[in-house]
C-alpha cells in the first residue's frame, strides 16, 4: 500500500460518507479535476488501500436482528490461527486486532438470540480462544 497524502485522505473521507458520489461531485468538493479523482481512486484500488465497495443498510431495516461486539482473548500467540478460523463466518461483520486485555474485537450480526447464543458458543470453542466478553448493541446513535 502506498503512503496516503492529504488529498487521498480527503477523497477516502468523502467516499466513506457517500460511496456512490459521482466523480464530478468528488472533484468539485476536493477542488481538483475529475481525471485527478479517477487516477487517485484507480491507484487506491490497485494498491489495495480500497478493498471494495459495499452498501450500508440502515439498522432499522431489520429490527429483529441481533448485533453485538465480542471482545476475544487469545492464548499466547494463537491470534493468527483464531483469525483464520473465524474471519469467514457470515455472522462476523467486522474483525479487528486490538491492544490491552483483549486480542480481537468482533462485530456480530445474527437473526435472533438463539443464533446469537450458538455463534458465541462456536467462538468460545475455537482452539486458542481463552475468554470472551460480549455486549449487545441496542441502538446506534452514530455510524
Amino acid at each position: 500500500m502506498a503512503t496516503l497524502d492529504d488529498l487521498d485522505r480527503r477523497l477516502l473521507s468523502l467516499l466513506r460518507a457517500e460511496g456512490r458520489a459521482p466523480v464530478a461531485a468528488l472533484a468539485r468538493e476536493l477542488g481538483v479535476t475529475r481525471s485527478t479523482v479517477t487516477a487517485r481512486l484507480d491507484r487506491l484500488v490497485a494498491d489495495g488501500t480500497v478493498i471494495g465497495f459495499t452498501a450500508r443498510v440502515r439498522d432499522e431495516t431489520d429490527p429483529l436482528s441481533v448485533r453485538a461486539i465480542s471482545l476475544i482473548e487469545v492464548i499466547g500467540r494463537d491470534t493468527d490461527t483464531v483469525i483464520k478460523v473465524i474471519r469467514g463466518w457470515p455472522e462476523i461483520t467486522s474483525l479487528h486486532t486490538t491492544n490491552g486485555g483483549w486480542d480481537l474485537v468482533a462485530e456480530l450480526q445474527v437473526a435472533d438470540l438463539g443464533e446469537f447464543d450458538r455463534v458465541l458458543g462456536r467462538i468460545r470453542r475455537v482452539p486458542g480462544v481463552r475468554n470472551t466478553e460480549t455486549s449487545l448493541l441496542l441502538s446506534s446513535v452514530l455510524r
